[in-house]
């Protein structure tokens, strides 16, 4: 047996819990009279909903396809204010992922978010953060000329890593000791470093933006319960 679609008017199987058209959900959700509306000499009928038993929301599947832009959105503001040094990058991040679940909600007020949910906005807005705060810190560098910072920091980090290697020189003999040291001097050396770096970087804004999205879904969890 077919029935159309309430809001399309597409011709829907029997059964179907979304419209494959305009992906309507076809939960249809009776809502009742406040209680105090009814007279008190009138009783409920069998089968009629009460105020306190209707369901203000309805629980439909994520929709990723409408998550980038909440989250690209919150991943901008954090960027900016990392690159200004406005706020500290940890807060910057869980913040992100916090108001990338707010944003994702306001857009989606039908869809009941949780924990679990809001972890993943938050892992897709750590992403984001990375790349937009990557870029916006290499126009800073461009236009204000911080260069030589940034090879000051370099030289600081590669500095650090050669006495990382003298001091477990007794773990090596002359030769493995040498080499390792040629290679981190070297150009080779260098890029791979800094691959690691930036590698190391986007695991942590990914794993820090999940804790912020994380908490967002269960701000909104408790939201929608109350």
């Amino acid at each position: 047996m077919e029935e159309p679609c309430y809001k399309c008017g597409q011709m829907l199987e029997e059964g179907r819990v979304f419209c494959p058209h305009c992906r309507a959900p076809q939960i249809r959700v009776a809502v009742a009279e406040p209680v105090s509306a009814i007279p008190a000499d009138t009783a409920v009928q069998p089968g009629q909903l009460t105020a306190s038993e209707t369901v203000p929301i309805i629980a439909v599947p994520m929709r990723w396809d409408q998550a980038a832009q909440p989250c690209a959105v919150a991943a901008l503001i954090a960027a900016i204010g990392m690159v200004l040094r406005l706020i500290v990058p940890i807060i910057a991040v869980i913040g992100a992922g916090f108001l990338a679940v707010a944003l994702y909600r306001r857009r989606n007020p039908e869809i009941a978010l949780r924990a679990r949910t809001g972890a993943r906005l938050g892992a897709v807005c750590g992403f984001f953060c990375f790349g937009i705060t990557a870029i916006l810190g290499a126009l800073r560098v461009s236009i204000l000329h911080e260069g030589a910072q940034v090879r000051a920091a370099v030289g600081e980090i590669r500095a650090a890593l050669l006495q990382n290697l003298q001091q477990q020189a007794s773990r090596y003999s002359a030769q493995q000791l040498q080499q390792s040291l040629d290679f981190v001097r070297s150009p080779t050396g260098l890029v791979l470093m800094l691959v690691f770096f930036f590698i190391v970087a986007l695991i942590l804004c990914i794993l820090i933006g999940m804790l912020g999205g994380a908490l967002g879904g269960v701000g909104m969890g408790r939201r929608d319960r109350s």
